[in-house]
């Protein structure tokens, strides 16, 4: 009887650890839209053209979208 009230409280204190650790998880939420995009640079890849991403959202941080009328968006 005393082994089954251990593994209990083995069982609860490790839900409790599960579950206290996953509230600190941040979620991203991406809008559903594609800009115009062309390309891409980065400052981590010196500033090479790379494959277009639809938004800021989809694409690292520290990066630019160039998109197709010339204009940029920085996405910091």
């Amino acid at each position: 009887m005393a082994d089954a009230r251990k593994v209990g409280i083995l069982v609860l204190f490790l839900l409790y650890a599960v579950l206290s650790s996953s509230a600190n998880v941040e979620a991203k939420v991406c809008p559903f839209y594609c800009l115009d995009v062309v390309y891409m640079t980065c400052k981590a890849s010196s500033d090479e053209k790379l494959k277009a991403e639809c938004n800021c959202c989809l694409a690292p941080k520290d990066c630019t979208l160039h998109l197709s009328d010339g204009s940029s968006v920085d996405c910091n």
